[in-house]
Order: structure tokens, then sequence, then C-alpha cells
């Protein structure tokens, strides 16, 4: 029988109990939104929701693909709401919030992936709160014509898409998806655009080695990614795959320092870092660091 390794100090979190985490709770309920933050049962729910941040799922809660690490549902995906962007913009606007993230499911079933449902739901926040800042984190669109170009037009102000994990572990931990393609995906939102911000991020702690998170850096750098996450692996279950080890903070550390040294505009190293974890403070700094990096060409 697989041993599971304890917890360090440093990787708990407080559960969800504040007034503020209800209200979110409740509003997305009503508005019959679905959020990665409780089906991917991040461990920063209860301190995002709290300042009433969140990262808003679209296309449905069931997955067509299986990747080992993920908690979302796999299996026949739900059918496509066509009013699913409006109540987005909706509760966005209800919320308030300056930034926002939303994200999906993977949908192969789709002619393009869902990438037009994703514009749509951009073009509806901008009209329902324009003076929000829009990030989205899109799975890969593999053999999904336009789908990239579709999305870029609609103009988010950043797109994530993550690595997730180095490419000898693909095999294994997303055996749908290719490492390259989504290499070359951040690249094409790039060439296509170059004033929007790309993100893209992976876990620690699936086997990998430091030389392998080292190359991943430099991959993501030549497609000109700005912005780097990388986050400590929580097996959500015992079906999913194995936790290699915790990762240390020294060691996050580490990863930081050597990523800023490779020219990321931003990097957010941590054991609790996920892609949306704190992304509207950090889409501020992208901001700020972008401008600072213009005045000093300038000068």
């Amino acid at each position: 029988m697989e041993t599971r390794l304890k917890k360090p100090d440093w990787i708990r979190v407080k559960a969800p109990v504040s007034k503020e985490y209800q209200e979110t709770r409740d509003l997305m309920r009503r508005q019959k939104l679905n959020t990665v933050c409780e089906e991917a049962a991040c461990p920063n729910i209860g301190e995002c929701w709290a300042k009433k941040h969140a990262t808003v799922m679209i296309l449905g809660s069931v997955c067509t693909r299986a990747c080992r690490f993920c908690n979302i549902a796999t299996g026949r995906p739900d059918l496509l709401d066509p009013h699913e962007p409006e109540r987005v913009g909706q509760a966005i606007a209800e919320m308030g919030l300056h930034h926002i993230v939303v994200t999906s499911v993977d949908r192969d079933d789709l002619e393009d992936g869902g990438a037009h449902h994703f514009a749509r739901t951009i073009k509806e926040i901008r009209a329902q709160a324009p003076h929000t800042t829009i990030e989205v984190l899109t799975p890969d669109f593999l053999r999904k014509e336009g789908a990239i170009e579709a999305v870029v037009a609609a103009r988010p102000d950043v797109f994530n898409h993550n690595l997730e994990t180095v490419p000898r572990l693909y095999a294994d931990v997303r055996p749908g998806a290719r490492y390259f393609h989504s290499l070359r995906l951040l690249q094409t939102v790039k060439d296509l655009d170059p004033s929007i911000f790309t993100k893209s991020g992976m876990m620690v702690g699936l086997g990998e080695e430091k030389g392998e998170v080292y190359q991943v850096m430099d991959d993501l750098r030549a497609a000109s990614v700005d912005f780097m996450t990388i986050g400590q692996y929580l097996q959500p279950t015992p079906k999913h795959h194995t936790l290699d080890r915790f990762v240390t903070p020294d060691e996050f550390e580490d990863y930081a320092r050597m990523a800023k040294g490779k020219g990321f505009l931003m990097v957010s190293a941590s054991p609790l870092t996920r892609s949306s974890y704190h992304a509207g403070d950090d889409f501020l700094r992208l901001r700020a660091a972008r401008e600072a990096q213009l005045a000093q060409k300038v000068i």
C-alpha cells in the first residue's frame, strides 16, 4: 500500500470560514458559474474568496482530458451554455472586480475547442465591467485551427497557458497534451499581438530534476513569455499521479532567482503559488515592470 507524504508546515492553509468567502460562494451559485477554485480543490480558496478573487471556469465542469495531476472530472462534457458569457459578465460587474481570471476545461469535442466561447466571454466582461482587466488561462486548443487567433482577437490583457511539467513527464502526467505544441501556442500569441502579456506555469514535486526546470525556463523565454509561475504539486487523491516530494521554500527561492536572471518580467515561485493566485496584484506589477523596461530603452 502506497504511503502518502505528510504535508510540511509551510504547505498548510486555514479552512475557509469568512463572511466574504460565503458571499463569493453564494454569488457563484446564484449565477450558476463554475470555478476552478472549487473544481480543482485549490488550497488558496479561503484566502482568495475572502478577498472576492475567483477564477471562473467556463465551458462546463467536465473535461475531455484525463491529466493525472488534475482533480477536475473527466468524461462526457456538458452541453455548451450560450448564456454563460453574459452571466460571467454580470457576476464580475456585481463583485466589482479589478481583475478576473477566466479558465476552462478542455473541450476536444468542440470544433474550435471553445475558443469562440472564450472570445464572447471576454467581450461580455468588457461590456459589463469595462474597468476590469482580463486574464485567460486556456487549454492547448490542440488541432483546433484558428482557435488561438479567435481568443487573441478578443484582446485579453493576459494570455496564460500552463506547461504544467517538464517534457520527460508529459506522457505520464499530461498524456493528451504535447509540450512543444504548448510552447508554440504561447509564441503564437506574442506573434499575433505583442501587447498581450503571456504567462505560463508549472508544478514541481512530480519527479522532475532541477536542470529540467531550468530548461523549461529557457524554453519559455525563447517563446517570449513574460511571466512564469512555479508551485508545489499536491496529489488530489491516491488515484492521481504520485507526489514525489515536497519542495522546500529555499528551493522555490532559488527557482525564482534563476527565472528572474533569465529575463522574465515577473516570477512567482512558492509552495502555494498557483496560476491565478494573487493574479490581480501580479498583473499590476507586470504592467509596471513592462513600463520600467520600456523607459530604460528610451533612455
